[in-house]
């Protein structure tokens, strides 16, 4: 008996990364997956994105675990696509229950050529794309009346306000702070349908949008109060993306049956470093 048996999990952003972790984590447990990711590359973005290929090995490595996953190619800024997508995962499963907002970007570097287009990226992807993944699937989840899960992936980068003077970052900040109190909202709004709503907040993840992203690291050598400012306590530069996904199955599975509205640091203890 895995933790997830019977559930179908929506996941935004799920290509490679913390978002690939999560399914094959929770398909070890049980679930069932719907998988989106944009798999294209955005042009204010630094770093190569994820691709189709790579949502194609995500499935791949869920059905390696002996459970089903539909990958569907849609980007989180278009609401539309995204309710398309939710409502092929529940034409496939039956339904779905739990819900992973985790798509993200980061665009801070050193010289940042349109500033406007990354403020403007940011917000649509971090923000408005959680908020439109939320709005596309509680409905869902109230009328079918048994309850659920929603986890908003924010950062303790952007819980701590932390800015390079970019239009990037600030929009990284921005939006990750933002996504906390979409969280406590909506954990209130749904609290009387048994529906929960938390967010994690990570310290930086090994994943390729930081390992792969040689302009963050110049901004780091550039200004070194911002580097300082995101040390950790315990002495790990990174954590894995497993360690988020294992932050995750707690919220989403019954070990969390009782926790909404709490936005649960993986930081390594960044915030008291």
């Amino acid at each position: 008996m895995g933790r997830m048996d019977g559930r179908v999990v929506f996941i935004t952003g799920a290509a490679r990364g913390q978002g690939r972790s999560h399914a094959v984590r929770l398909a070890e447990e049980g679930a069932d997956i719907v998988g989106v990711d944009i798999c294209g590359q955005i042009d204010a973005v630094p770093y190569a994105m994820g691709t189709r290929e790579d949502l194609d090995e995500t499935v791949s490595m869920v059905e390696k675990r002996d459970r089903r996953m539909l990958g569907i190619q849609a980007d989180v800024r278009d609401r539309a696509a995204l309710q398309a997508a939710f409502d092929a995962g529940v034409a496939e499963f039956g339904h779905i229950d739990t819900v992973l907002a985790n798509a993200g970007v980061i665009l801070t570097r050193k010289d940042e050529p349109d500033p406007q287009a990354a403020w403007d990226v940011g917000i649509a992807v971090m923000l408005t794309g959680v908020w439109n993944t939320i709005q596309v699937s509680y409905p869902h989840l109230v009328e079918r009346g048994m309850g659920g899960a929603i986890v908003v992936t924010s950062s303790m980068a952007g819980l701590r306000a932390l800015t390079d003077g970019g239009a990037g970052s600030d929009a990284y900040t921005a939006a990750k702070i933002a996504v906390t109190g979409l969280v406590r909202a909506y954990a209130q709004f749904l609290a009387p349908e048994e529906v929960r709503v938390n967010a994690v907040a990570p310290t930086g993840v090994a994943t390729p949008m930081i390992l792969d992203n040689p302009g963050l690291f110049e901004v780091f050598e550039s200004r070194p109060n911002l580097a300082n400012a995101m040390q950790n306590a315990l002495p790990a530069l990174m954590v894995e993306p497993i360690d988020i996904s294992e932050a995750v199955l707690y919220l989403v599975g019954d070990s969390g049956r009782y926790v909404t509205g709490v936005t649960l640091p993986v930081d390594a203890g960044m915030s008291i470093a």
